[in-house]
């Protein structure tokens, strides 16, 4: 059995709830990455925050990214997967939320990142063009 923790990317840059979105932008170019987990002040998860997002959610209607909080973008609570869950599990997540990132925690601490492309790594080429397919449904 694979785990998540086998595949994510770990220790994950988290933008801060009361940074900026022009802060996010500038981090999600130096990290070369387009999204990023937002985090409280306490270092928890509070959402996920993408490139699209700020274009489609500030920029787009006419925010100022400059004065608009990443945590104000956050939505709901975030879906997760645990550190020690199959990759099973995530790949059924992602397909059923159709997201193509999914924050992995080990209790309520954020430890890693898990993207299509990693479970992709991981499974056949048909499970791949499946899952692909089924996260990129709209």
């Amino acid at each position: 059995m694979t785990l998540a923790r086998d595949l994510m990317t770990p220790d994950p840059t988290c933008v801060k709830e009361h940074q900026t979105l022009v802060d996010a932008a500038r981090m999600m170019r130096d990290l070369d990455v387009g999204a990023l987990p937002i985090c409280g002040d306490d270092d928890r998860l509070k959402g996920m925050l993408t490139d699209r997002d700020i274009v489609v959610k500030c920029v787009a209607d006419g925010g100022d990214p400059g004065s608009v909080t990443a945590g104000s973008l956050a939505e709901g609570k975030p879906l997760t997967i645990g550190a020690d869950d199959d990759v099973r599990e995530a790949l059924e997540v992602m397909q059923e939320y159709q997201v193509r990132r999914l924050p992995v925690i080990d209790g309520h601490d954020l430890v890693g990142i898990i993207a299509q492309a990693d479970i992709a790594r991981e499974l056949s080429a048909t499970e791949t063009a499946e899952t692909v397919a089924e996260i990129s449904e709209d």
